[in-house]
């Protein structure tokens, strides 16, 4: 079997990693480097064809019978084959077709640049003599033979070699991302805080986002206008919501009087618009009844329709236990943020720090 006839066996693998707690970006394939095969001396009169073709004929060196190292990092090699295995993995998780030739190269640039930040990452994990220890590769492993429903490894190696793989390969390439993991952790994650003040200034520059989706209750009395009467209409509706709003000031029931007075179907619910998320109604309107307290009253409100009084019943607000859950996804936000940075910045210093040789 050539080693491109192995690539989709090898995805039906991948996904049971899943698990590790790993960046999607990250390459599975990024550490596991096949060892370069020497092609044999050929027989006398008898050349032997490259299974990859890396340029002429005549050009074609030892290297480049069997694999191809297209970059080395410090001291470590990643090969044709390993970029091959990448760009494979990434077409069968993203369930894209593979890319015309100007946009698979730039495809691979980008795999390749990741594989080169995750070799990084490994380096760095080594000189810190951080290692993984039995437990946890233990549990990693017990979670793939769960998800691929074998009871042991001896079942587990025959479910797998059936797929091109062993078992040595993928405890190989777990407990590498388990090490880039715990590399992260150490470098950025243990360096990166989000303070009180932060979250006070992410809620005072956000409320009216944050707000977004809180509900509120409220009640209604609407007088329409006389539409034969053009603006006379609308004066006489205005006078007629002055003088019921005259009659809540002096202590009338806004229920009461809206199923007496109110030209809208709610009337007869004493004026209840129900429980309402913010952003259901008309901007200007809601406006009008959130600049409300609870239980007061609106003076008359004129819209497109005829005019309101308005009276806010309840409203949710970012306090309490509302602003302790709020607060909590705030730190959660800008501590994704920074982590971010604070990789971004990270895997730039070490690979200013690294010899890299491109040779793609």
């Amino acid at each position: 079997m050539t080693r491109r006839a192995r690539w989709v066996p090898l995805l039906l693998l991948v996904t049971l990693l899943e698990g590790c707690s790993l960046p999607s970006w990250v390459p599975l394939f990024g550490k596991s480097t096949p060892p370069v095969a020497q092609a044999p001396t050929p027989p006398p009169k008898q050349p032997t064809a490259p299974l990859i073709s890396v340029g002429s004929p005549s050009t074609v060196d030892q290297e480049d019978v069997l694999d191809r190292v297209i970059c080395i990092v410090n001291n470590d090699a990643i090969t044709l084959f390993e970029l091959d295995e990448a760009e494979a993995y990434y077409l069968y998780e993203t369930k894209e077709a593979r890319p015309a030739p100007d946009a698979r190269a730039a495809l691979r640039d980008r795999l390749l640049q990741r594989m080169i930040e995750n070799r990084l990452q490994l380096q760095q994990a080594e000189r810190e003599r951080i290692g993984i220890d039995d437990v946890e590769m233990n549990e990693q492993m017990a979670d793939i033979m769960k998800k691929m429903n074998v009871k042991n490894e001896v079942e587990l190696e025959q479910a797998v070699r059936r797929q091109g793989v062993t078992v040595e390969s993928i405890k190989k390439r777990v407990r590498d991302q388990l090490m880039v993991d715990r590399v992260r952790r150490r470098r950025v994650n243990l360096r990166v805080t989000v303070t009180e003040g932060e979250i006070d200034r992410y809620v005072q520059q956000n409320r009216e986002k944050l707000e977004t989706g809180l509900t509120f209750e409220a009640r209604h009395i609407l007088f329409l206008p006389d539409p034969n009467r053009g603006e006379d209409g609308w004066q006489e509706a205005q006078k007629r919501a002055g003088e019921v709003y005259e009659k809540i000031l002096a202590g009338g029931d806004f229920a009461d009087l809206a199923r007496e007075y109110s030209q809208d179907g709610s009337g007869k619910d004493g004026g209840s618009l129900g429980v309402l998320k913010r952003g259901e109604l008309a901007p200007e309107i809601e406006k009008a009844i959130l600049d409300l307290s609870a239980g007061e009253t609106s003076s008359p409100f004129r819209s497109q329709v005829g005019y309101h009084l308005f009276k806010l019943d309840s409203k949710e607000s970012l306090s309490g236990e509302g602003l302790t859950q709020a607060r909590n996804q705030i730190r959660d936000i800008l501590l994704r943020e920074k982590l971010q940075v604070r990789l971004k910045e990270w895997l730039a210093e070490i690979r200013q720090r690294a010899i890299i040789d491109m040779r793609l």
